[in-house]
């Protein structure tokens, strides 16, 4: 079968190869899947240029975690799955570290099969290039704005950036009933997020100190939930646009250390901050759930065939996307 693998040791897109592998047989609590679409996530370039968890990878590895398809063979232990089913993988395999695209094998291939554990159906109106937008952006931002402090109807929710998890959180937001600011470089973005529903835009470019806009936009009383996607060069800002006994939801890795990092800025309001790290099964299902109910349908910027995968890594790196970068395979 047909491939992509990500090769011992790789540090750049260089390292990303097509490839062959045997068509794999279902274990007794596995099922087959017929992978029809991956997505991309910003690890996937991590993990190609050497720069993800516990750094280069050791052997050559299928990447993605994020895949779709239909079911054609399942184990003999297999009760809840047949053939033809709809399904969509989990992020995490078994363990919270036991996650796919590094270190298991991903998603990047034309057949995987993966414990029955492992899978979920895709909810009914999606298609396969929708449903594989889900397992890591769409479960993080639902693990955002549901564990911890859940967004309420009224509350006020900021999302950094025009990427997957960012726009999920803005749609799962107004879905609550809750006010959305959302910021961007680019004033074209921003347009298509306000035409998705957000209440609020900011060009961080223009308003490099952002947070007094947040400040301002909220009458001084900051966000009652951050969708924090920056990391460490954004943190700073964030402490001061988070309001009274709001929430951080820490969740990117983008950016470099700027400003002081100590959270001394919240101490005063009781806001917290929660790392989350994408999130389990059950929140998977909740996410389903909630998709079913209100007829979601996740932003998808672009959809490349499985010949032109090494470009759609180039497209997410150059951060031109607006939404999900997606591989038909």
């Amino acid at each position: 079968m047909n491939v992509y693998e990500v090769v011992q040791g790789s540090r750049s897109i260089d390292g990303l190869r097509r490839s062959q592998r045997a068509e794999p047989e279902p274990g007794p609590s596995e099922v087959l899947i017929r992978v029809r679409a991956a997505s991309l996530n910003f690890r996937d370039i991590a993990i190609v240029r050497g720069k993800y968890i516990g750094g280069p990878l050791t052997r050559n590895t299928i990447p993605l975690s994020d895949g779709a398809g239909e079911v054609v063979g399942v184990g003999a232990d297999v009760q809840d799955f047949a053939v033809g089913d709809r399904v969509v993988a989990t992020f995490a395999q078994g363990s919270p570290f036991a996650t796919l695209g590094s270190p298991l094998d991903g998603m990047l291939a034309e057949y995987r099969n993966l414990d029955a554990s492992g899978v979920l159906p895709i909810p009914a109106d999606l298609s396969f290039e929708e449903a594989a937008t889900l397992p890591c952006a769409g479960v993080t931002a639902w693990n955002a704005l549901t564990e911890g402090k859940t967004v309420r109807p009224g509350d006020s929710v900021l999302t950094l950036g025009t990427g997957g998890v960012s726009l999920f959180a803005l749609q799962l937001a107004k879905m609550a009933g809750a006010r959305v600011i959302i910021t961007s470089s680019s004033d074209e973005k921003l347009e298509r997020a306000r035409a998705l529903g957000a209440d609020e835009t900011i060009n961080y470019k223009r308003e490099p100190n952002w947070e007094r806009a947040v400040l301002e936009l909220s009458g001084g009383q900051g966000a009652d939930h951050v969708v924090e996607l920056g990391g460490a060069g954004t943190l700073p800002h964030s402490y001061r646009a988070v309001g009274p006994r709001g929430e951080i939801s820490l969740i990117g890795v983008l950016t470099l250390p700027d400003g002081d990092l100590s959270p001394h800025a919240m101490m005063f309001k009781g806001a917290t901050l929660r790392g989350i790290f994408v999130g389990d099964k059950a929140l998977f299902k909740g996410l389903n759930r909630a998709i079913e109910v209100n007829g979601l349908k996740p932003v998808i910027d672009t959809v490349f065939e499985f010949d032109d995968a090494v470009e759609a890594y180039g497209y997410l790196r150059s951060a031109k996307h607006f939404g999900k970068v997606v591989i038909r395979i």
